[in-house]
């Protein structure tokens, strides 16, 4: 095994970082954002799906797998 050192690890702080709305420096509280208010922004932007992944594929493409495929469970009344 290897041999310990008799010096204690130094510890590094992390780099500040700031909001990725404002700008402004992150508070601990609402860590990675400086306000309740830019994480609700940044929160409402991922619902209104604005963060995408471009794609080549058409908006309602379906593969040929997940085409055909109808596993799921049974939904509650008999209605589909």
């Amino acid at each position: 095994m290897a041999e310990k050192s008799a010096k204690p690890a130094q510890v590094v702080p992390l780099k500040a970082r700031k909001c990725p709305i404002c700008g402004k420096p992150a508070a601990p509280a609402h860590q990675p954002f400086c306000s309740g208010r830019c994480a609700d922004v940044d929160l409402g932007r991922w619902l209104n799906e604005d963060y995408r992944i471009p794609t080549n594929e058409a908006p309602g493409d379906l593969s040929e797998e997940a085409a055909g495929d109808d596993d799921g469970p049974p939904i509650a009344g008999g209605g589909r």
